[in-house]
Order: structure tokens, then C-alpha cells, then sequence
């Protein structure tokens, strides 16, 4: 079965979680991506989040979080993706960039709007005591 491997930035603030929406698609992601070879998880991440939203994550503040799997949105039935998260603190001002078309705050009820794997980690958060199923 074929995975598509990806890092992600959790970002949780005031009871709303950072999400992102590209040009042309009709759901949200949390913002991060593929690694190019040779990348580590941070390396990655780092530079995703820097192309993506303009910010500086400090990497001495990264934290993963865990590793998700579902089905890939708008991929054949059986493509999975894996998506390792990690939480870090982030410097500037953010802003959407390269293909990001929106920067939105999402809260449990914006659920139906993200990809399988985000659901899953919105379920997890909830799950943690991390994030209010109730706002």
C-alpha cells in the first residue's frame, strides 16, 4: 500500500488550532509537508512552515507529538498518509505564502473541513484534554 510521508506543525492557540488551505483545494491542512531526501523531521518541518506561513519555527522548542495515519484525501482508495506532528514555538509574523491560500483558526467544529488524517488528530486532541470539543 502506498504512504505519503509528511511532517506537521500542531499549533494550538487559545482553544483554536493553525490551519491552512491551498489554492484550489476544498479542505484544510495543518501546515507542514514531504521531506526532500536526505531531511530529517525538523529539517523538514522547519522549512515546509518557513515556505508555507513565512515564520521561524526555534528548533530547540519542537516536540513531537505522535505519528497519524489515514486515508489520503483526493488520492486513490488505499493511498495512505502518514503524518508525523510535532509542537514548536515560531518567531514573525504568519502569513500565507508559496502555495497556501488561506491561514485559518480552527476549532473542533471545523472538523468536517480538514483532510481524514487531521480528523483523526483533532479526535486525539480532543482525546488529550488538548483541545474543547464544546467550542
Amino acid at each position: 500500500m502506498p504512504v505519503i510521508d509528511k511532517v506537521a506543525w500542531l499549533y494550538l492557540h487559545e482553544g483554536r488550532l493553525l490551519s491552512t488551505r491551498s489554492r484550489g483545494k476544498d479542505r484544510y491542512y495543518f501546515p507542514g509537508g514531504k521531506r526532500e531526501p536526505g531531511e530529517t523531521d525538523a529539517q523538514t518541518l522547519i522549512r515546509e512552515i518557513r515556505e508555507e506561513l513565512t515564520v521561524e519555527l526555534r528548533p530547540g522548542s519542537l516536540r513531537y507529538i505522535g505519528t497519524f495515519e489515514a486515508q489520503a484525501h483526493g488520492h486513490a482508495e488505499g493511498v495512505l498518509v502518514r503524518m508525523i506532528c510535532y509542537a514548536a514555538e515560531y518567531e514573525g509574523t504568519l502569513q500565507p505564502a508559496a502555495e497556501i491560500e488561506e491561514v485559518a483558526w480552527l476549532t473542533y467544529h471545523d472538523r468536517p473541513r480538514v483532510s481524514p488524517v487531521d480528523q483523526l488528530i483533532f479526535d486525539w486532541l480532543v482525546e488529550q484534554g488538548q483541545l474543547d470539543k464544546q467550542m
